[in-house]
């Protein structure tokens, strides 16, 4: 696969690109390589800063080239950070063996993560912070759906047609509509079927 690598320092990038040149399985680019043109995207850096985001958004935003960031420091709110800008696979400067790089690379490229456990825990812990302290006080979960939300899916997913789910919770057809509407605009979902499925899969329903 081919891997391109950005980094924050030329001497971080050279390191880098020579501990996966030397793999069988990886096509490290030249320098000036594209976005477009790398399977992954190697960003290296200390602290996830502004030009850090910058570079993994930009990397994502064809939405076929994978990302692994490779870190010295990594807070909680780094790591929030990471994922959101869209990180697959981190991995801590210390742990950067060529091993270690390849697996990530692999990882991204296939579309799975790779995050270590200790990283993951405190991942976890932020997302559920988020959900109690953010989300909750807006009536969301991290699904991104309202509790009033919900409720309609469930009855979606019973075969329930508007006016009976209208009837049931004592809102007009018009409401009914209107909340199904912004579900499926908001996640981008096809129609009632998909806002369903997408429930499920969320483990709401």
């Amino acid at each position: 696969m081919s891997v391109r690598v950005v980094a924050s320092d030329l001497v971080s990038q050279t390191g880098v690109r020579a501990q996966l040149r030397g793999r069988p399985d990886v096509w490290v680019l030249d320098e000036g390589g594209a976005n477009s043109s790398a399977d992954v995207t190697v960003v290296v850096c200390d602290d996830v800063d502004t030009a850090a985001v910058r570079v993994m958004r930009e990397a994502r935003c064809d939405g076929r080239t994978g990302v692994v960031l490779v870190a010295t420091r990594l807070d909680d709110a780094s790591l929030l950070t990471a994922v959101e800008a869209g990180a697959g696979a981190i991995v801590p400067r210390c742990e950067a063996s060529p091993e270690r790089l390849t697996s990530a690379v692999n990882a991204v490229a296939e579309g799975r993560g790779d995050v270590p456990a200790d990283l993951l825990g405190r991942l976890l812990g932020q997302v559920g912070n988020l959900q109690r302290t953010v989300l909750a006080n807006y009536g969301l979960n991290a699904a991104g759906l309202a509790e009033r939300e919900v409720q309609i899916l469930r009855l979606v997913a019973d075969g329930c047609d508007t006016a009976e789910i209208a009837s049931s919770l004592a809102y007009s057809e018009r409401t009914v509509k209107n909340v199904i509407h912004d579900i499926t605009t908001r996640l981008q979902l096809r129609n009632r079927s998909h806002a369903v499925a997408y429930a499920v899969r969320q483990g709401l329903i």
